[in-house]
């Protein structure tokens, strides 16, 4: 499990190791809360490895809940303007057969006080992610995919 932390000149700043996701979500909020320039980057991999991967229903339902029962406090601990996307993995069915990942479309769910509540429609590629976290941090971003920040949220 890691965190990553901030931008410096395009670059982390800072990795942070955590012992599982739930030690993840509480390093996630202390870096919110330090309100790092840029980006916090955290990677949840329990809900793939532990569970999705392992074919574990009953644990991938305990540990769902367990960070639903924290997304209060992930957005408390956003500042006005914030938005924090949840990203799924390409999809690891735990009541589905075999070890491989069972769809290839992530999902995304954003908050913040800018957000507005809508579903966005499936992207042409994951890239579309990259370039939307780029536009809202005033980034130029070259790479690939297309920002969808427009649709996303609302202006300053």
């Amino acid at each position: 499990m890691d965190l990553s932390v901030g931008c410096s000149s395009y670059s982390v700043d800072r990795k942070v190791a955590t012992k599982d996701d739930m030690d993840g979500v509480d390093r996630t909020i202390e870096a919110i809360r330090e309100r790092p320039h840029g980006l916090t980057f955290t990677n949840l991999v329990g809900f793939d490895a532990l569970y999705g991967h392992r074919r574990d229903p009953i644990g991938y339902a305990k540990a769902l809940a367990e960070f639903d029962a924290r997304l209060p406090e992930l957005r408390a601990a956003l500042a006005p303007g914030d938005v924090l996307m949840l990203v799924s993995d390409q999809g690891n069915d735990p009541t589905f057969a075999g070890t491989d990942h069972t769809r290839e479309h992530a999902l995304l769910l954003a908050t913040g006080d800018r957000v507005v509540p809508r579903p966005i429609p499936t992207r042409a590629s994951c890239a579309d992610l990259g370039a939307t976290v780029a536009e809202l941090l005033g980034v130029t971003w070259d790479g690939a995919g297309v920002s969808f920040a427009t649709q996303l949220v609302r202006a300053p």
